[in-house]
């Protein structure tokens, strides 16, 4: 093992349904792009991987198909999500191996045994010599700082592009947890709706994604409304059309997705022991993924449980810095992984 450790650059990678980051060890986060592949339906052959892809996105001649691999935080295409694996891989080892890595995954606590394994095998097939599976609530307390080793109640609520994770965590291990398949796309998914029902607009993912970032909000804040202009394509006469929309026009169609991950929050802290519960209510809870950057969204979990909500510091890389933190510190963090698979090289 120390023989293989030496040659080959360990590696933590936060598969996600929107993003894909890896963390090299000894070298820290050196890759962060979308989980989007561009494929050649004729030849087959990969045009496109991350960001080139995402830039593709509704915008393919008939013979190229630009996707996701990832849907709801769990391979949806796995030769798609192998062939995005062996690209980042190569990429982060500047196309030279010299020996198989081992790789941890940080992956959504609520997937099946199937799911697992199809996560696992597609980080085998793409070149690892060994996986290993990090809930991500886990790996993202850990990559967020929390004290995940003491015996003592933290609360993390890892809103993801596919999946939300509310978890409690205590001496290294999930006490309890709830994962939702609702978080930034289904977000992305209301505000296309809303759109199209209320001002007879369709857009597309990627404009949906752009006004949510912009001026999309989860509680109302003091200050001037602000106001943005959407193009798209009117749903009666079939052509381009712009149309001005606010910031409380989008808060209200988001309204329902926000709701379940609000109720997942709750239905966690109903549950937890209660001397946890007091560790919570003292430390507050931590919120972390892409989906803790939109604005409000703390104070509205705040204002929903009465507890302090803090939102962690990268909330995007929390994830990737977890699994770069147990890669680097495997002995001791061995205790937190959730799943392994090691190949026939030992």
């Amino acid at each position: 093992m120390g023989l293989f450790s030496r040659f080959s650059r360990d590696i933590g990678i936060d598969l996600g349904t929107a993003n894909t980051l890896v963390y090299v060890a000894g070298r820290g986060i050196v890759l962060s792009e979308p989980s989007v592949v561009a494929t050649d339906e004729v030849t087959k052959q990969v045009l496109a991987v991350g960001e080139e892809a995402k830039k593709m996105l509704g915008r393919t001649p008939g013979n190229i198909r630009a996707m996701r691999p990832l849907r709801d935080g769990v391979i949806a295409d796995f030769e798609t999500a192998e062939l995005m694996l062996k690209h980042f891989i190569r990429r982060v080892h500047e196309g030279i191996a010299i020996v198989q890595p081992r790789i941890v995954i940080g992956i959504p606590s609520g997937v099946t045994g199937v799911e697992r394994r199809a996560v696992m095998d597609a980080a085998m097939q793409a070149g690892a010599r060994e996986v290993f599976l990090v809930d991500e609530p886990v790996a993202a307390a850990i990559g967020a700082g929390l004290p995940v080793s003491e015996p003592t109640g933290t609360m993390i609520v890892d809103i993801g592009g596919g999946t939300t994770e509310v978890a409690v965590l205590s001496l290294k291990g999930i006490v309890l947890s709830e994962s939702v398949r609702v978080a930034g796309d289904e977000l992305n998914d209301a505000i296309g709706m809303y759109l199209k029902k209320v001002h007879n607009l369709i857009i597309g993912e990627r404009t949906a994604e752009d006004i949510k970032i912009q001026i999309g909000s989860a509680y109302p804040s003091k200050g001037e409304e602000v106001k943005m202009q959407v193009r798209g394509l009117h749903l009666l006469s079939g052509l381009p059309r712009t149309v001005t929309i606010c910031a409380s026009e989008i808060r209200e169609s988001m309204t329902e997705p926000l709701a379940v991950i609000v109720e997942a929050v709750k239905r966690t802290l109903e549950r937890t022991p209660p001397e946890l519960a007091a560790d919570i209510i003292d430390r507050g809870v931590m919120l972390a993924g892409g989906g803790a950057l939109l604005r409000g969204l703390d104070a509205l979990i705040s204002h929903e449980t009465g507890i302090l909500v803090h939102v962690a510091e990268d909330p995007l890389s929390c994830v990737v810095l977890g699994t770069g933190k147990v890669v680097e510190n495997f002995k001791s963090l061995e205790r937190v992984l959730s799943g392994s698979f090691k190949g026939s090289k030992e």
